[in-house]
């Protein structure tokens, strides 16, 4: 189900041919209607990048409060176990490293990325209210930066904008001095810690990430390196406000509930991803690296 306002239907082209599976073209802030029995909903609707939530603070609002009130409800109404897709951005800027998932959060709630942090960290309040007033099942994962295929090219993300800008032989876009980490997770080890959990007996919220920090500016070397397009080169802009300084996952939780760890080192993931963006970014053909 999907209002397709950052999705793609081309990423579920593949899935089309299975019987069992059905696409929804629906916005979940309105009500939701399931036919028939339902065992499992896993909430991930929401812009997640900056640029997106910043073009659509609205949305992002509603989407994290009206849509999660309507998708409970149809848990409640189902009897179905409900996951929610929330965020290291929960974290705000931290205070405390690496980020344990009993750690409160330093959020600006009215800066520009307040909509998204507190719309994700509203998520987690309600679904916790309905959890202990209705018995609802919940299951609650706070998703470390990802990347791999089918990322959008302009998603302003810089994993994806560092491999399109590299690709073209433009400026990596550096903020600040690049000295900020992030820890990046490859999707698929991401996919399974999310079954893993979604199947446990846990209803409070566990860190999937993978721990291995890296600072921004060691991620665009890399990047730039494996592309090898000596017509790239670091852009450096301004730090927008608000922004994270560091960000790493404790995943001690998850070891230990769900025995799960990444397995995809970050060389071979990047790989994986650079093929498929080097089969979607579009070039002038001047700068392109084939």
């Amino acid at each position: 189900m999907d209002n397709l306002l950052t999705g793609s239907l081309d990423n579920i082209q593949h899935l089309n041919p299975n019987p069992n599976f059905e696409f929804y073209h629906h916005d979940v802030t309105k009500y939701v209607h399931i036919s028939g029995d339902l065992d499992y909903i896993l909430h991930f609707a929401s812009p997640a990048s900056p640029i997106d939530y910043l073009k659509m603070p609205i949305q992002t609002l509603k989407v994290g409060s009206l849509g999660t009130h309507q998708l409970l409800g149809l848990a409640k109404a189902k009897q179905a176990r409900i996951l929610i897709a929330s965020t290291s951005e929960v974290y705000g800027d931290p205070l405390v490293h690496p980020q344990k998932e009993d750690y409160w959060g330093n959020v600006n709630p009215i800066g520009p990325r307040g909509v998204y942090d507190e719309a994700k960290r509203f998520m987690e309040a309600i679904t916790m209210a309905y959890h202990r007033f209705h018995g609802v099942e919940v299951r609650i994962v706070r998703i470390f930066n990802t990347y791999g295929p089918r990322m959008r090219i302009e998603d302003g993300r810089a994993l994806p904008a560092f491999m399109a800008q590299a690709l073209r032989g433009e400026g990596l876009t550096v903020y600040g001095d690049g000295n900020q980490t992030r820890s990046f997770c490859y999707v698929d080890d991401l996919v399974e810690g999310i079954y893993r959990l979604l199947h446990s007996d846990y209803s409070m919220p566990v860190n999937i990430g993978n721990p291995d920090e890296i600072t921004i500016m060691q991620l665009a070397k890399e990047i730039m390196q494996l592309v090898n397009n000596p017509a790239a080169y670091i852009d450096y802009r301004a730090l927008p406000e608000d922004d994270p300084k560091v960000r790493q996952p404790d995943i001690s939780l998850a070891r230990k509930l769900l025995g799960w760890e990444p397995k995809i080192p970050r060389a071979e993931g990047l790989v994986s991803t650079l093929k498929y963006f080097r089969e979607k970014v579009h070039t002038d053909g001047h700068n392109m690296v084939n």
